[in-house]
């Protein structure tokens, strides 16, 4: 096993009680007393995160593919209605990981616990209302399934993202030149066609099936850092280009059409799910009592750059924006560097996102197997997982519209349904005002309505996509 942490876990439940982060590998809980409930403080100097790298953590927490595919699901929506509602969004989201923070103080309180993991927060939530004290460790276990189907869906992202984006690389590679010229089109120039994207996430699969066999993520940590650094570098060289290559005049429509809409709204929850990261951090602050400051000052940079982007790569790219904003980027080696850059922050990043899903599935299955086999059945599972995100990618392999399914199957319920739910269920016999009931109903109905109409939409245009391929490939070959 990786850790004495991971065997402690084999005999619990598959959805064990101690949701793992991979916050908790890169950084680990620091020792010590708990705290408090009013006036919460780690004891010592040297323990625990200090305010500015729980900020770091938190932008990287929410900072990943999701925001290239913004510029599209402004298209979607449209150039007014769709900043307006990404603003609306954040504010949204941003309340619903505060009350989160609420009910895992609130509960940690009332059962002695100094820190609690969002499952745990659903279970005692449950505990707190006398009929549903029984089932209250479902609560736990449908947060972790949402957990796992959340970080896989992520990882099925991963894989559509590099293989697209090497692919775009790799067919332009004889025409690549050192001039950038505009280009307005959502695909660099293709001269030299290349096999399926398929293919290329096949081609993927052998080297991520190795990074995922590094089960202690701080062997990672260095090129961790180094891949925060070259997509930070990226996303500004993105900017830039982005910024200087508005066309005017400006005629994109203020608004989408309405059917199009669940796609933003399954881009944009995709792209605000961050809220699996809330309380690993605030738990391991130094200074929790400042986490809200953190969280504020993080989720406006983090509102700020989804807007400008999602609005500026609209307004340079128009109705041709791809999936990615990268597929925009025009054929010279600047912009090619920038894109195989960002796809090995993403490689990277992949073994992040596979940490905690692997966490709480493997310790269950190794708890049916003698420990001298624990070692190649932990290799074994970690490879069929690798293999489904992957076979997951291949039978859909569109960026954005795998990123609005992920985003409005389970991105939506973490985000935004489950959050208010819990403050009626933490606080029910504190006496919550009929605003507050009215308010969070509203939220987990509008999450609930997104789910809905944003799967559906998202689902029927796979379908129609595919069939589409399929007419297109059939009469290719019959002219042939």
């Amino acid at each position: 096993m990786a850790s004495s942490d991971v065997e402690s876990r084999a005999d619990g439940s598959l959805f064990s009680d101690q949701t793992p982060s991979e916050l908790d590998a890169l950084c680990p809980s620091p020792p010590g007393p708990s705290r408090p409930q009013r006036n919460y403080e780690r004891i010592g100097g040297r323990t625990g995160t200090s305010f500015c790298q729980t900020l770091i953590h938190l932008l990287k927490g929410n900072i990943g593919t999701g925001l290239l595919g913004l510029p599209l699901a402004v298209k979607n929506a449209g150039l007014v209605v769709g900043p307006v509602s990404l603003l609306i969004m954040g504010i949204i989201a941003v309340h619903c990981m505060k009350l989160l923070v609420k009910c895992s103080h609130h509960l940690g309180s009332k059962m002695d616990r100094p820190s609690l993991s969002y499952g745990e927060v659903m279970q005692y939530g449950m505990e707190n209302v006398s009929w549903l004290r029984r089932h209250s460790h479902w609560g736990k276990r449908m947060v972790n399934l949402f957990l796992i189907i959340t970080q896989l869906g992520f990882c099925c992202v991963y894989f559509v993202f590099l293989s697209d984006n090497v692919k775009q690389v790799v067919e332009a590679a004889n025409a690549t030149t050192v001039s950038c010229q505009v280009n307005h089109t959502n695909q660099t120039d293709i001269l030299v066609p290349s096999f399926d994207s398929r293919l290329y996430m096949l081609c993927f699969l052998p080297f991520i099936i190795l990074l995922v066999f590094i089960r202690n993520l701080k062997y990672l940590a260095p090129f961790s850092l180094f891949a925060n650094l070259v997509m930070t570098v990226s996303l500004v060289l993105i900017y830039i280009y982005s910024l200087m290559h508005i066309t005017y005049p400006i005629n994109l429509p203020k608004a989408g059409r309405a059917k199009d809409y669940p796609l933003f709204f399954g881009t944009a929850i995709f792209a605000f799910e961050g809220i699996g990261v809330v309380l690993p951090l605030e738990n391991k602050m130094q200074k929790p009592q400042k986490f809200t400051q953190v969280l504020y000052l993080g989720m406006s940079i983090v509102t700020f750059l989804y807007i400008s982007l999602g609005t500026i790569g609209y307004l340079c790219f128009g109705e041709h924006i791809g999936g990615s904003i990268t597929l925009n980027l025009p054929n010279c080696w600047t912009y090619q560097v920038v894109k195989l850059l960002y796809c090995f922050g993403i490689f990277i990043t992949f073994a992040l996102q596979f940490y905690v899903p692997a966490e709480i599935i493997i310790p269950r299955i190794l708890a049916f197997f003698p420990e001298r086999w624990e070692e190649p059945i932990d290799l074994v599972v970690r490879t069929v997982l690798v293999i489904i995100t992957c076979a997951l990618a291949i039978l859909i392999p569109e960026l954005d519209l795998v990123i609005s399914l992920v985003g409005s199957v389970s991105s939506s319920f973490l985000a935004l349904i489950f959050p208010p739910i819990l403050q009626l269920l933490a606080f029910h016999t504190e006496g919550l005002s009929p605003l507050v009931f009215i308010k969070n109903l509203i939220i987990s109905l509008l999450g609930f309505i997104g789910f809905i109409a944003g799967t559906y939409i998202a689902i029927m245009e796979i379908i129609a996509r595919n069939g589409q391929k399929h007419e297109d490939g059939l009469s290719t070959y019959m002219v042939q």
